[in-house]
């Protein structure tokens, strides 16, 4: 790079800049549904370093009882690439990769620690449950399933109980609807 040169890289149709960093970092690469595994072994013989974190799940069919490895993150594997051009071409082109997790796909770095966090917990066979990602006062969201699927507005929280305020901006009016035992997700 030049010393006149700025620190953003090519432009990908319609995305702008893509900042980079002259440091590999982590990203989240969605996959095809069941490609994980062939993604992580496909990148990984290419150099790219990945990390795909594997749970043991005992899995009943009618004839029989097996334990399986399958992804923690169903649909995800984490790439640790200098976000060049080259690099991040060579990742996008691997079969079964469906893109960067970030804004317009461009991908979002993950701090190292919150990967070694997720190695730490694993390589110690720590017992662990799966949660939702927690969701915060003020932030947009949308109910997912029951009669109100698909519904939307701002979570509220008073006194421990949480509700989904629904706003009609124009007029100035909002309703409040009690979301206790639906699930919800980011909007």
């Amino acid at each position: 790079m030049s010393s006149g040169s700025t620190q953003f890289g090519a432009e990908f149709s319609g995305f702008g800049p893509i900042p980079l960093s002259h440091q590999p970092q982590w990203y989240a690469v969605r996959t095809r549904s069941r490609h994980e595994k062939m993604v992580s072994e496909q990148l990984e013989q290419q150099g790219i370093e990945t990390f795909l974190p594997l749970v043991k799940r005992t899995h009943k069919w009618s004839d029989r009882t097996k334990e399986v490895e399958l992804p923690l993150f169903s649909g995800y594997s984490f790439v640790r690439v200098v976000l060049s051009s080259n690099e991040r071409l060579r990742v996008l082109q691997a079969h079964g990769v469906a893109g960067f997790v970030g804004i317009n796909g461009v991908g979002t770095a993950i701090p190292e620690s919150q990967i070694q966090d997720i190695r730490t917990l694993l390589s110690n066979n720590v017992p662990f449950e799966e949660h939702p990602f927690l969701l915060k006062v003020g932030q947009r969201v949308r109910i997912r399933g029951g009669c109100l699927d698909g519904v939307e507005g701002v979570l509220a929280g008073h006194n421990g109980d949480q509700s989904l305020m629904i706003s009609l901006e124009p007029i100035q009016h909002s309703l409040s609807i009690r979301i206790q035992g639906y699930a919800v997700e980011a909007a």
